[in-house]
This record gives structure tokens, sequence and C-alpha cells, in this order.
């Protein structure tokens, strides 16, 4: 194979598992990150069965269940009748199939170290302001006017507000989703919760509480709870100005359950809120005459909500697309960047749509969406084959992305 100089900016999710992908097959990689020390942004996330076959390939996958925590169910419920209006499970899927809650540090840990170990090199404090793709190769230029060396394809990892998406060639039509949510990260309460199912309460659909175990930090440190709160963007200062015991006690007067967790929040700067836009790109290169020589994967190539969870799974997804790509077409670019769009542009597009058609069931001041989710989705996804059809669309198997990767899954009785 052509032994490809390969910029990767971002050290996020999709471009570490890439990064490492690229680096065992013998491609020189540089990763350029904006933060002056690689470190992860958020709080807790599921990984599927998508997302983890990936992690399996990389050989990494025991090493993340051993931080994880098992999740086999999804359990939605009305805030004030407590009636079911979303049950999700796993055991509806042949193969002993399950979800993984994860604190984004211990993923960013299980991927960052290997990455270290195959010696790519990691700049730090370089903060992408645009590309140049002049001539037969590319250079990234950053925020201090500085520019790095040339590439044979530069990999935009770093995420939905990317500066190189605003390029007149590919720039996507945005969309901000009006909900986001505050995040926390805490300790797993002695009772109340299910440690192996993520729990939320709604009312209709413009309150969302969620609670989901996140493993653990370290194999033997303790249980972490990934805790969030919906709220629309333009009413976060209103929340602020009416102060944090005035919040707590509505969360817990929808879910009294909640207090042992609201009882270790003592500031809103432990809520880091989390604004949710909408975009995809038509195709996930582009820029210039050269444009094969650009590449965009995960959030940078597709961002929406996180109603089904797939942010993660797709990013790893991608970079696995893209080093599959890279590795058949023996390293000719016009290749590789047409295999990588065919194997990811199907699921993309599923998910984009069922995440953007069902935002509103759930984030929305819309009242007839809510009423639709709790009177007839709750009726309907109890009649078979509804709920193996729910399962693998939260599992991210819809449209058979590891098939298109030839990606054969785990043993999961096994793990």
């Amino acid at each position: 194979m052509r032994r490809l100089d390969i910029a990767v900016a971002g050290a996020g999710v999709s471009g570490l598992a890439l990064s490492l992908f690229l680096a065992r097959q013998g491609h020189r990689i540089t990763i350029y990150e904006r933060f002056d020390t690689p470190r992860p942004v958020g709080s807790g996330l599921m990984l599927q069965p998508t997302g983890m076959t990936v992690l399996d390939v990389l050989g990494l996958l025991p090493a993340v269940i051993a931080r994880g925590s098992r999740i086999g169910r999804l359990d939605g419920r009305d805030a004030r009748s407590r009636r079911t209006v979303l049950d999700v499970r796993y055991q509806a899927l042949r193969g002993g199939r399950f979800g993984l809650g994860i604190h984004r540090a211990s993923l960013f840990d299980a991927l960052y170290t290997p990455v270290v170990g195959e010696a790519v090199a990691v700049e730090c404090g370089r903060e992408v302001a645009d590309v140049d793709l002049a001539g037969s190769h590319g250079r990234l230029v950053f925020a201090d006017g500085s520019t790095s060396p040339r590439f044979d394809l530069i990999v935009d990892a770093s995420g939905a507000g990317s500066p190189l998406l605003n390029r007149a060639a590919i720039a996507p039509k945005w969309r901000q989703m009006p909900f986001g949510a505050l995040w926390a990260s805490l300790q797993w309460p002695a009772d109340g919760f299910d440690a192996d199912r993520l729990a939320q309460r709604y009312d209709k659909a413009s309150v969302m509480i969620g609670v989901m175990p996140a493993g653990r930090l370290k194999p033997l440190s303790g249980e972490l709870a990934a805790f969030f709160w919906s709220v629309r963007g333009d009413r976060l200062g209103e929340l602020h100005a009416g102060g944090l015991q005035q919040w707590k006690d509505r969360v817990a007067g929808y879910w009294p359950r909640c207090a042992p967790l609201l009882d270790q929040i003592d500031d809103f700067e432990q809520l880091a809120f989390a604004r949710y836009h909408h975009h995809t790109l038509r195709r996930p290169y582009g820029g210039g005459l050269h444009g094969e020589r650009l590449i965009f994967i995960g959030d940078a190539a597709h961002s929406t909500s996180p109603q089904l969870g797939q942010g993660a799974n797709m990013a790893l997804l991608d970079a696995a697309a893209l080093a599959r790509a890279l590795e058949r077409s023996c390293g000719d670019l016009d290749q590789a960047v047409r295999l990588y769009h065919q194997a990811r542009m199907r699921h993309i597009a599923a998910y984009q749509f069922l995440s953007w058609f069902l935002t509103p069931f759930y984030q929305s001041d819309s009242r007839a969406p809510a009423w639709i989710r709790d009177w007839l989705v709750a009726s309907v996804a109890k009649v078979p084959p509804a709920p193996a059809l729910l399962a693998a669309m939260v599992a991210g198997l819809y449209t058979g992305p590891l098939a298109k990767l030839d990606l054969e899954e785990p043993d999961w009785a096994r793990l």
C-alpha cells in the first residue's frame, strides 16, 4: 500500500480512532488539537453494538467494557402518571447485544493511550482556521497565521463547529436546535435507580430528565451517573436567574428519586450546557480543485440532536470506513473518497433523518408530538415486530452498517 502523510484535525473519538487505524496501516499521522493538552469534552455517552464492534477491531473493547456500565434497557416514563412511554430492550435482539454507558474521559483514555503508543505525532494548542488545497497536497492554516507542512490527505475530525465547513464549496445548511441539555457527571446513588438501564422522565416534550449509568473513570473506582436536564437555549438565563435551589426543587418535583443526585450539585458550574445543531454534508469531502485531499468524519460531517445516542458510534464507524477505504484503494485517494462515501452515506442519511424526526417528540414546546409519543407509540411499540425494530434502531444496526464495512460483531455472550 502507498504510505501517506495524513493530518487529522481534532483529538476526539473519530480523530483518535482513525489515527490508530491508519498508523497501524503504516501511514504517517499527525494530529492537530486546539487544546493545550488533549482532553475529552462532555459527560457520559452510550456505546452501541456498532461502536463497540469498531473498538473490538482495534483491540480496545475489553478495556472499554471494564470501565463502562452494561445497559440492557431504555426506560422512559411520564413524570406525572408514571406511565411507560418508552421501553427499548436489547434482549429483543438476538446474540446477547447490549449498550454500554461510559464516561467520555474513559473512552478518551482507551483511545489516546494506544495512539501515543503507535508514535502518532500530536501537536497541541494548534487551532485550525482554514485549509490550503492548492497543488497536489494540502496544508492546514492555523488561527495564529502559521501553516502545517503539506500532507497527502487532511481529515477534519474537529466536530460540528469546524471552521473548515464554511468553505463555499461544501458549506452545509445549519439548523440550531432550540433545545439543548444541562449535563453533569455525578456519583451513582446507592438506591433508587436500576444500574442496567437509562431512565428518563418526561412532562410533555418540554421537560426531559435522564439518568444513565456511566461506568467508572478507573476499573476499580466508584460508579458514575450521567445526569441531564433538557432546556431551551434561550431560557438558560431564566433558569440561572431563578437560582439553583428553585431548579433542584423543580427536578425533584418531577422525579423525587433524583434527590441523592441533586444533593451533589452545589453550583450551576457543575452543569455543562450542550447545544445541539443539525447538519449533514451531501458529500464528506471537498473544498476546491483537489477536494479529495480534504475529508470530513464524525460531527464535522454530520451532527444532530442526541435522541438516538448515535454520535460517538457513528464517529467510530466513520473512522473504520475511511481506514478500510484507504486500505482497499491502496492509497488511491480518488477511489478512497468514493469508497468511504458509499460505505457510509445510507446509514448516515437514515440516522440523521430519524434523529431530526424524533426530536420534537422529546424536546419541543408542542403538545401534539408528546401526545402521539405517549399514547400511540407506547402502544404500538409493544406489538411484534416493533420491539426488535426499535432495539435495532437504537443499537445503530438499522441499514446494516457493519456488513457494509465487512465488520463482524464480537461474541457478545462471552463478553
